[in-house]
């Protein structure tokens, strides 16, 4: 957490505190009630992200709904990040298994090709509603880029299983389109030479391209599985993006990864579906590839000047660190940088981002009464050093003791 206190005494004296993070070199996290999963008692059921090739049918609708904002979105700090941008004018190409134009919080916003409206799985309306979703009736379930606009594109056939051919063909799609960031949320376990030049493509048009470091789900293994990546995360250029947990860990099972830039919220995470206006809930890493897609459209609209590898630096920079760095979009928003783009930034703003909720919380509060006390002491011990003299002074002149030439009478004249 980066928190920043800025007490005034009545004596002019300025006490700072600042706590990043909040948690002392080797301490456990600290942690505000969610599950290791990040699931805070939500019962709500789990979007698939395949269906099996031979059904019939297509992923139900929901019948339950949120009952208050999850994890995810206090640690992205959306509500201080929408005070700076909601990604208005930017749009996005969600390449996965297709987004329904009309599911609740995204009506309006939302332009199809080809089968993409059909989301039978229902995996790519839940990763737009993260990216650009209003929360329908639940405004507590917002997506990081509220008014940006969503470009659905398939990736992947009716039952969600990918092919290289089908994401070159988006990624060639979206780059005609124009948009400003490409969310790919399949990763392929082969790098393709079709799909090579397609990212390629669309980075020289000027796109930030953001992929899921790992497929979901993970595949079954057994022993040791060496670290390997995943395209297109892996190609040059392209942010990899991987889940965690709300300790800032990766979720146990996760495939091991090489390349991963950052991690964002990737478990128990409540957005909406393609049919009706229940929430279900997702993890893994598609789900946080949504999160910094949405982020870069934050960016986008905040500072359109910004090419798009500058922009995938500012994320990147802005990152809260940790062993690989955690998305933070409020900072990549706010963060004046260096010349150089890496490092030595300074905030536009004070910021209140929120790492862990009640226990940080806790921590915080303590600590700010702790400077507000020793500002207070030492305004009082400044006060005290001035007006106790005064006062004595005050006390021997009106008993006649301390004036030259009195004697408890006038002053003798010459």
């Amino acid at each position: 957490m980066r928190r920043y206190a800025r007490l005034l005494s009545g004596a002019g004296l300025v006490a700072v505190l600042s706590l990043s993070p909040a948690v002392p070199a080797g301490a456990a996290p600290l942690r505000s009630g969610p599950a290791a999963d990040g699931n805070r008692g939500q019962e709500l059921p789990a979007i698939p992200s395949t269906l099996k090739a031979r059904a019939d049918s297509c992923t139900p609708a929901s019948g339950k709904k949120a009952e208050k904002e999850d994890w995810s979105r206090q640690r992205l700090d959306l509500e201080q990040l929408h005070r700076h941008s909601t990604g208005a004018g930017v749009t996005v190409a969600l390449i996965g298994t297709g987004v329904d134009p009309e599911a609740a919080g995204l009506s309006g916003r939302v332009t199809v090709r080809g089968a993409a409206g059909d989301d039978c799985v229902g995996h790519g309306t839940f990763l737009a509603g993260l990216i650009a979703g209003t929360g329908g009736d639940s405004p507590y379930l917002l997506g990081v880029a509220p008014e940006a606009r969503i470009l659905a594109l398939r990736g992947t056939d009716r039952h969600g299983t990918p092919a290289p051919g089908r994401v070159a063909e988006a990624l060639r799609e979206a780059t005609a389109a124009g948009v400003e960031v490409i969310a790919v949320t399949v990763a392929l376990p082969r790098r393709d030479a079709e799909l090579t030049r397609a990212v390629a493509e669309a980075r020289r048009a000027g796109a930030v391209v953001v992929a899921a470091a790992a497929p979901d789900p993970p595949v079954a293994r057994s022993g040791e599985t060496p670290s390997r990546l995943y395209w297109p995360a892996g190609e040059p250029g392209v942010l990899s993006v991987a889940g965690m947990l709300p300790d800032g860990t990766l979720p146990e099972g996760s495939l091991p990864t090489a390349g991963i830039d950052l991690v964002a919220p990737g478990a128990g995470v409540v957005s909406g579906g393609p049919h009706g206006d229940g929430h279900y809930l997702g993890g893994g890493a598609p789900v946080a590839a949504a999160y910094a897609a949405g982020a870069a459209a934050t960016v986008r609209a905040a500072r359109p000047g910004e090419t798009a590898d500058a922009v995938a630096r500012r994320l990147r920079a802005t990152a809260y660190p940790a062993d690989i760095p955690q998305l933070d979009p409020y900072a990549a928003v706010t963060t004046v940088l260096g010349a150089s783009g890496a490092g030595g930034g300074r905030r536009a703003a004070v910021p209140v981002t929120v790492r862990e909720t009640a226990a940080a919380d806790r921590v915080v509060g303590r600590a700010t009464v702790l400077v507000m006390a020793g500002s207070a002491a030492v305004a009082g011990f400044l006060w005290v050093a001035y007006a106790v003299p005064r006062a004595r002074a005050r006390r021997r002149l009106a008993a006649g003791t301390d004036a030259p030439g009195r004697s408890g009478g006038a002053m003798p004249r010459t």
